[in-house]
């Protein structure tokens, strides 16, 4: 795990080549109940309505329901103009969360994409966070997702998506290349984040 860790420490420069999205600079804020409404479209109902919902506030993200399942939902803003509402189940509540909530903040409060993953790196090899212990599921289902490319393109609502988190697999690994063809991709390849992108047939309406 430690060598894996380094790797990604000595690739985070490519972050700042667009290699990684994100913008540094504040969020617009949203007012409180409109972004857990926004935290709980991520997902079906049967999921985040029992789930911890995270709000961002002007100094990061904090909770603002204490759910009772172990899922957790939060409104991810890698770019100033994006909208990204996520849900994760209990193993990726414990692990991805706090990586992406932490990375979200870091660029919330000035600093570079690059600085923020540095930072994240320097967090896994000192046990500040962990990765997950099996694969992690993610709700991105929302029909009211503001999704931004990562080369800065505003896509909006792109498609309504399940994203499984498979620490640092790349699209090799999966014997294809993201090409726009396929129904899977592979978000964040060869980053502790790195997923395996899944489209599916139905959004969820912001109830």
């Amino acid at each position: 795990m430690r060598s894996l860790v380094c790797a990604f420490l000595l690739a985070t420069p490519l972050a700042a080549q667009g290699v990684r999205g994100g913008q540094s600079g504040p969020r617009p804020l949203l007012e409180r109940d409109r972004e857990i409404a926004l935290a709980r479209s991520a997902g079906p109902s049967a999921v985040t309505d029992s789930a911890t919902i995270f709000v961002l506030t002007s100094r990061g993200y904090e909770v603002a329901v204490h759910g009772t399942n172990g899922a957790a939902c939060y409104v991810s803003r890698d770019w100033l103009a994006s909208l990204e509402p996520h849900c994760f189940d209990p193993e990726g509540a414990q692990t991805i969360l706090p990586l992406a909530m932490q990375r979200v903040t870091l660029m919330h409060l000035g600093k570079t994409p690059a600085e923020a993953d540095r930072e994240i790196a320097e967090g896994l090899m000192s046990g500040k966070f962990r990765l997950p212990r099996r694969p992690v599921v993610s709700y991105m289902l929302s029909a009211a997702q503001i999704l931004v490319s990562e080369d800065g393109r505003n896509v909006g609502a792109w498609r309504p998506h399940l994203m499984i988190y498979y620490p640092y697999l790349t699209t090799k690994d999966l014997g294809f290349v993201n090409d726009g063809t396929q129904e899977i991709a592979i978000s964040d390849a060869g980053k502790p984040t790195a997923s395996i992108v899944i489209a599916v047939k139905d959004f969820v309406s912001v109830r």
